[in-house]
């Protein structure tokens, strides 16, 4: 019974009626599986706690080196001294869910909780990022080190990489209460330094983009972009509303919390130039919804074509949808009102979150401190 080495492995001549073992001369329990059809396969042989013979399968030779099953050899039967059971741990992983399971289920399970846009953007980054870098590995052997590659593999796109984070530390933290793992490999993960978008319309601009909606083919389509203006709503929140929704006599649209980003009911009231454009929407209306959609009983899902078409007409290339929520808030703050009242009217819950708009909140400042000076010299007598 030789030392096996490469030579001696590949010199074996397979018996073409049945299997044959070979063992190590040097290394206990190190075998060799010839199969009739020449396979061969190093394996180790041992008893477990219980005293009961098990083989486990190292690799299939070319795949592994007569060496490297060697080393894996000795790895594994050190294991078995200390208790290890290596087919054991084999099976049990073998019935470990992996993260492509775990995506299935988060988006089965927490789907339902998020904004449609939000749940699509989540399924983009797992199609096209996640899965297919980890999409197969154990969701209980996925590694902070793994997490931080990839996230690090997509440190061009920062936007993006950190909401790769995001996704994970989401499913990782339902795989944490489902017992799938211990702990969460993407928390704590450092995010990438991010440009906070500022982008909003000034008056001249707001001027310039609602004549070219006065002109636009669309009317219909031209007043969801006038109302989302004058109520600062997502376009999630909007798209999909309906008719029972508008109280036109009180003046105020109840969000339902299936609709809002904190899913919490919201009333916004509306001011009488949302209110007109309600009301004539409503006169031609034979829909439940306010926007109905090409799909009869189905809401409008998208305006990303007739937005690139306004915006282009504008001269406002690098303004988004959402940039219409930021004008609404920002001509508030510049106008003199709290943030708390605007944080109220945009519907969010906390008070950072609004804090973004502080910066334009100086001018009513800048008025304040002029009309004290123009006072002190008043009072000393000083001529200007």
């Amino acid at each position: 019974m030789p030392k096996f080495t490469k030579r001696f492995v590949e010199s074996i001549v397979p018996d073409p009626q049945k299997m044959i073992k070979h063992w190590d001369s040097e290394l206990k329990g190190f075998g060799l599986i010839v199969l009739p059809s020449g396979r061969r396969t190093y394996c180790v042989q041992y008893r477990n706690a219980q005293r009961v013979q098990k083989m486990f399968k190292i690799g299939v030779h070319g795949q592994v080196t007569t060496e490297e099953a060697r080393v894996l050899a000795k790895k594994y039967l050190s294991g078995v001294v200390h208790g290890h059971d290596p087919v054991k741990v084999k099976k049990e992983s073998r019935d470990l869910p992996t993260l492509n399971e775990l995506a299935r289920d988060y988006v089965l399970f927490h789907g339902g909780k998020k904004q449609p846009k939000s749940l699509k953007e989540d399924q983009r980054l797992l199609k096209t990022i996640i899965l297919p870098a980890l999409g197969t590995s154990l969701v209980a052997k996925i590694s902070r080190r793994d997490v931080e590659a990839l996230h690090r593999d997509h440190q061009k796109t920062s936007y993006q990489a950190n909401r790769v984070i995001s996704v994970l530390s989401k499913m990782f933290t339902l795989a944490n209460t489902w017992g799938w793992c211990e702990d969460n490999p993407a928390k704590g993960v450092q995010r990438y330094q991010e440009e906070k978008r500022k982008r909003w319309l000034a008056a001249d601009e707001l001027k310039v983009l609602w004549k070219v909606l006065d002109e636009y083919s669309n009317q219909h389509t031209a007043a969801l972009f006038r109302l989302l203006i004058l109520t600062g709503a997502r376009s999630g929140e909007l798209l999909p509303s309906t008719w029972d929704q508008f109280n036109l006599e009180a003046s105020v649209w109840t969000k339902p919390s299936r609709l809002t980003k904190q899913r919490e009911e919201e009333h916004v009231p509306l001011s009488p130039q949302a209110i007109e454009i309600v009301r004539a929407m409503q006169s031609q209306s034979t829909s439940p919804f306010l926007f109905p959609g090409k799909v009869e009983g189905k809401p409008l899902q998208e305006v990303k074509t007739a937005w690139n078409t306004i915006r282009k007409k504008s001269g406002f290339l690098d303004l988004r949808i959402h940039d219409l929520r930021h004008t609404y808030a920002s001509h508030l703050v510049s106008s003199g009102l709290s943030l708390s009242i605007i944080g109220k009217l945009l519907g969010h819950t906390q008070a950072s979150t609004t804090q973004r708009y502080a910066h334009l909140a100086d001018e009513p400042l800048r008025q304040a401190t002029e009309l004290f000076g123009s006072n002190l010299d008043k009072i000393i007598g000083k001529e200007r």
